[in-house]
C-alpha cells in the first residue's frame, strides 16, 4: 500500500512485488489515513520505510497504531535509524555500509573496495533484520499480548551482518579470492580448509611447487602462483577440471549465466514467468509449497478495489469518488 500515483519501483518488472496486492491511498486525505487506521485493527504487522518522523506526522505513528490495536508489531526500516545524527538525513545502501566498515573490507583491490550492488546493506542489513525482528515480535506478542516498535536500521543491522573477523575472509589470504582467467573472466576460490586446498593445488598442478599455505610471509609469493596458473586457462576450462570436485571453486558469472548453471537449473532456482526469466520462492518447505501468484503491478492502485473490500473496509467507492484512494 502507498501513496496515490507513486509506485514502489519500477512497475510490471519490479519483482519484489509479485505477488503483493496493491492499494494506493492518499495518506495527505483523512478519509485515507482513516482507512488505514481500520486495517491496522485486524492487522498483525504494520511496515514502513519513511523518514523517521514522518508517520507521527502524518498520523499514522506508532501511538495511534497501538492505541486501536495494542497486538500490532510496527516495522520501521530505515538506512539511518530511527534517532542519531544521522536520522534526518538522505542515504543509500552504498553509504550506509560504508560507515559500518563493510565496504572497505568487501573489495579484493584494497585500494578501491568494490560494492556488491544492494544486497548486504538493503537487502541484508535493512530487510533481511527487519523480517526476523517482526517475526520474533509476533512470536513474543503471543505471549505477552502487547505489540512493539521493531527499528531495523540498516547500519545497525549491516555492522552485525559483519560481526564475523574480516581479516580472513575478504581476499586477505590468497586462497580465498577471486582471479582473472585466460578469457578475462573470472575465477572464485575459496579453499580455506587444508583438505580443500589441497584439491585446489592439485587441480591446479601445482601441488608439489606450491608455497607453503600456512607461511604468512609467502603469501604474496602463493597469491603469484595461484594468479599465474589460473591466468593459463579459460574459466570453462577451470570450471570442467573442478567439477565435482572439494576445492570449493567457482565461476564468476554474470546474471545472464547464471540463469543457466546446471546447478540451479536442476534445483529450479530460477523460473520464466510471465515473460520474464526471475528467482523462485526462498526458502523452500516440506509441507507447504510456496508459490507465485499476482505479477507485479504495472501501476499503483490495481487491486485497490479487491483489496480493501476483501479487507472488511465499508464503502469503497467513496473512498475513490473523494481521492482518499485511486485505483489503476
Amino acid at each position: 500500500m502507498h501513496a496515490a500515483g507513486r509506485p514502489l519501483t519500477g512497475g510490471p518488472h519490479d519483482l519484489l512485488n509479485r505477488g503483493r496486492p496493491s492499494v494506493a491511498l492518499d495518506l495527505k486525505h483523512p478519509d485515507g489515513i482513516a482507512t488505514v487506521l481500520d486495517l491496522v485493527e485486524t492487522a498483525d504487522v504494520l511496515v514502513e520505510g519513511l523518514r523517521p518522523g514522518t508517520t507521527e506526522r502524518l498520523g499514522l505513528g506508532p501511538d495511534e497504531c497501538l492505541a486501536r490495536n495494542p497486538r500490532l508489531v510496527y516495522g520501521r526500516m530505515t538506512g539511518w535509524g530511527q534517532d542519531g545524527p544521522l536520522a534526518p538525513t538522505a542515504g543509500h545502501d552504498l553509504g550506509y555500509i560504508a560507515i559500518t566498515g563493510a565496504l572497505f573490507g568487501m573489495g579484493q583491490d584494497r585500494g578501491r573496495p568494490m560494492f556488491p550492488s544492494n544486497l548486504v546493506g538493503d537487502f541484508g542489513g535493512g530487510s533481511t533484520y527487519l523480517v526476523i525482528g517482526i517475526l520474533a515480535a509476533l512470536l513474543e506478542a503471543r505471549l505477552s499480548g502487547e505489540g512493539q516498535v521493531v527499528d531495523a536500521a540498516i547500519v545497525d543491522g549491516t555492522a552485525h551482518l559483519n560481526a564475523m573477523a574480516t581479516g580472513f575472509l575478504d581476499g586477505g589470504v590468497p586462497f580465498y579470492d577471486v582471479y582473472e582467467t585466460a578469457d578475462g573472466r573470472h575465477l572464485a576460490v575459496g579453499s580455506l580448509e587444508p583438505k580443500f586446498y589441497d584439491e585446489l593445488v592439485r587441480g591446479l598442478g601445482i601441488a608439489d611447487t606450491a608455497p607453503d599455505r600456512n607461511d604468512p610471509t609467502r603469501h604474496a609469493e602463493l597469491r603469484r602462483v595461484l594468479g599465474d596458473t589460473i591466468r593459463g586457462k579459460t574459466q570453462a576450462e577451470w570450471t570442467e577440471i573442478f567439477d565435482g570436485s572439494d576445492a570449493c571453486v567457482a565461476p564468476v558469472l554474470p546474471m545472464s549465466e547464471a540463469f543457466e548453471h546446471p546447478h540451479l537449473v536442476a534445483r529450479g532456482t530460477f523460473v520464466d514467468r510471465d515473460g520474464m526469466t526471475q528467482p523462485a520462492p526462498a526458502p523452500r518447505f516440506s509441507r507447504t509449497a510456496p508459490t507465485l501468484t499476482t505479477p507485479p503491478p504495472a501501476r499503483a492502485g490495481r487491486d485497490t478495489r479487491d483489496a480493501l473490500a476483501a479487507w472488511g473496509i465499508g464503502d469503497v467507492d467513496a473512498l475513490l469518488a473523494s481521492g482518499a484512494a485511486a485505483e489503476a
